[in-house]
C-alpha cells in the first residue's frame, strides 16, 4: 500500500499537466472491462486521462436491459453514449478471468452469494474447455454475448444501425499482453 500512498502524494504536484481536465470530458470510446487487477485498460491502450470512459465489472457482465430495473452499470453505459456521445464501445475480456472461469467449470460458488448472484446474470454459461487455465475459448464466447447484450440496449441499437456507433470484441492476454480483437467476417479473434 504504501507505494500507491507515495505515488498519490506525488501526483498533484503536476496541476498543470491537469487543469484542462477541469473543462470537462469528451472521449470517444467506451471501455468495458473486468475488474481484475492485471487489466489496466489505460496500460493497455495508452490512454490519458479524459481519452477512455471505463466501466469495469466483475466478468465485463452487461446486464440485461431492462429500465424498470436500473442498474450501475447501464447507468454508465447510457450516459456514454446518450450524454458524452462516444463513437465505439469496446468489450474487453481477458485469459485467465476468475468469472468466467468459474461459470466454465461450474463451480460452487455459494461461500461468495453476491459473485454467484452476478454471475448467474452471464447466462447463457460460457462454453470453453474446463482445463484450459486461460480459459481463452470460454472467454472469448462470453465478450460476444455481451455485446448482444449491449444491442438489446434500444438506443445502442438504434446508434449501431445508424453508423453513429461501433461495438468491438477484444481479449487481452494477461500472460503475454496480446490484445485480440473479433473479426465479424471470419468469426475469430485475430491480432490487432
Amino acid at each position: 500500500m504504501q507505494p500507491l500512498i507515495d505515488n498519490a502524494r506525488t501526483f498533484g504536484q503536476r496541476p498543470e499537466e491537469f487543469a484542462k481536465l477541469a473543462e470537462g470530458q469528451s472521449p470517444q470510446v467506451l471501455f468495458i472491462t473486468c475488474s481484475d487487477s492485471r487489466v489496466v485498460p489505460a496500460l493497455i491502450t495508452g490512454a490519458r486521462p479524459g481519452q477512455l470512459f471505463e466501466l469495469r465489472t466483475a466478468g465485463n457482465i452487461v446486464p440485461p436491459y431492462a429500465s424498470e430495473h436500473p442498474t450501475s452499470e447501464a447507468a454508465t453505459i447510457e450516459y456514454a453514449v446518450e450524454v458524452l456521445g462516444v463513437r465505439d464501445i469496446v468489450v474487453c475480456g481477458h485469459s485467465h478471468c476468475g468469472a468466467v472461469g468459474a461459470l466454465v467449470r461450474d463451480e460452487d460458488l455459494t461461500a461468495v452469494p453476491a459473485v454467484r448472484d452476478w454471475l448467474a446474470s452471464a447466462t447463457p454459461r460460457p462454453s470453453g474447455t474446463p482445463e484450459d487455465p486461460a480459459c481463452s475459448e470460454g472467454v472469448q464466447g462470453h465478450v460476444l454475448t455481451q455485446l448482444l447484450r449491449l444491442r438489446s440496449y434500444p438506443y445502442i441499437d438504434a446508434k449501431v444501425k445508424a453508423r453513429q456507433l461501433s461495438l468491438h470484441a477484444w481479449y487481452y492476454e494477461v500472460h503475454t499482453g496480446a490484445v485480440l480483437a473479433h473479426d465479424s467476417r471470419s468469426d475469430a479473434f485475430a491480432a490487432l
